[in-house]
């Protein structure tokens, strides 16, 4: 029984060691993701930092793009007030009939417009063209036949400095959108990067956890194996302790069985030797 609970101890010691090893190799894998988290965190911070301030500069140019469109407006709301009384002098002064210098001149930018932005076949192209080219006579002749008028020709130049004004309005309005709209998509690259970036910290931290969920079974089941070799330590000891007693309870009763013939044969009279002596004496009947 003995011998079976000492192999029994020593596999336990075996297991012990080998869960103390899991358990420490599983902690400093479970420190390697940890730092690898950390530093993505960082790499995250760092890059939400950027994104705010990239968002910082896209929100002040859509300040701006606000401020000039305002003005634009503002001013185009003046040409109009100024091309409505020279279409009520017109009409009072029975001067050219058809379409408005205003009406002419929206259109035609309205044409230019569409030749510039839009794909169109050569015919189409031309037919465009075309009618931007007799839209431009129209209004050229028209202009002359106003500018004649001196009350009108001095409208037509307010409106044609306001027109100059709100064009600059404008192009200020287009140059500030294209900014923002750059930033924008600045912002929206390091926001998605960000995303990735913790996307892989989650799967990093997940990692960590479960590593760290495995380490702390290994811990445990090393802490158990060691109580139960206390234990089986304790119980060999004490049958250890029992089987040596029972060896010298055994060599003391043979003492005592040896001494006592030694003894009966001195009460008849034998002589005893040296040996003899020592033996009755360890046995207590001398």
């Amino acid at each position: 029984m003995l011998q079976e609970l000492e192999e029994k101890k020593a596999m336990l010691i075996q297991k012990s060691k080998e869960f103390k090893e899991n358990r420490d190799k599983l902690n400093r894998e479970a420190n390697k993701l940890s730092a690898k988290r950390n530093e993505l965190n960082k790499k995250n911070k760092l890059l939400l930092k950027k994104a705010q301030k990239l968002k910082k500069k896209r929100d002040e140019y859509n300040e701006n793009v606000s401020k000039y469109k305002k003005k634009r407006d503002r001013v185009n709301k003046k040409i109009n007030k100024i091309y409505k009384k020279i279409d009520k002098l017109r009409k009072e002064k029975n001067l050219s009939g058809g379409p408005s210098i205003h009406e002419l001149k929206k259109e035609i930018d309205e044409l230019e417009f569409k030749q510039q932005t839009e794909v169109l076949t050569p015919s189409k192209e031309r037919e465009l063209v075309v009618k931007i080219s007799a839209l431009r006579d129209e209004l050229y002749y028209k202009t002359a036949e106003l500018e004649a008028d001196e009350e009108i020709k001095v409208l037509l130049d307010e409106a044609e400095s306001l027109r100059e004004k709100a064009s600059y309005y404008h192009e200020k309005v287009n140059e500030f959108a294209d900014l923002a709209q750059e930033y924008h998509d600045k912002m929206l690259d390091i926001y998605h990067e960000a995303d990735k970036v913790r996307s892989e910290s989650d799967a990093m931290h997940r990692e960590f956890l479960k590593a760290l969920k495995t380490a702390d079974k290994q811990h445990q089941q090393y802490i158990d194996a060691q109580n139960e070799i206390k234990d089986f330590t304790i119980l060999i000891d004490g049958l250890r302790r029992s089987s040596r007693e029972g060896r010298q309870e055994r060599a003391r009763a043979k003492i005592r069985r040896e001494a006592q013939e030694i003894y009966n044969q001195f009460k008849h009279g034998e002589k005893l030797n040296t040996e003899d002596l020592m033996l009755l004496q360890r046995s207590g009947l001398l």
